[in-house]
């Protein structure tokens, strides 16, 4: 199921969000390994896109890569993200966007030899997302 578009001015997105999360939502930045406020929880619920909302990963999927940012081995729903080939930095890697608001999420990469169900680890920045904690 896709995910409605939300479309905002930069101007509007600056307001909304805080410098970092702007810098990474909307400038493809990287915040610093380890020091983002998801890297280590553990806590169980449902983590979304800190720009629109759209759900992009569930804790159950959540493993402890040690790599200094969340590590998912799967997106909630494959249609909540974006995948696009990134050549920057003089790397090929795989781009992880949020299918909502066209936000950058991280990378994806695969082969990496961590025992998750599909051999992929989404390189995550915490402050892209938002967690929900499930109740209980």
């Amino acid at each position: 199921m896709s995910q409605p578009k939300t479309v905002k001015s930069e101007e509007q997105w600056r307001a909304e969000l805080d410098p970092l999360a702007y810098a990474v939502l909307r400038e493809s930045a990287t915040e610093r390994p380890y020091t983002g406020e998801y890297t280590d929880t553990t806590t169980e619920g449902v983590y979304s896109c800190r720009a629109c909302g759209v759900e992009l990963f569930r804790s159950q999927t959540k493993f402890a890569s040690h790599c200094g940012w969340p590590s998912f081995y799967a997106p909630s729903e494959s249609d909540n993200v974006t995948l696009i080939t990134d050549r920057t930095l003089g790397m090929v890697r795989i781009e992880v966007r949020c299918a909502g608001c066209d936000s950058h999420l991280g990378h994806v990469f695969e082969g990496e030899g961590y025992p998750t169900p599909t051999d992929q680890r989404y390189c995550i920045n915490s402050v892209s997302l938002t967690l929900a904690p499930t109740a209980g």
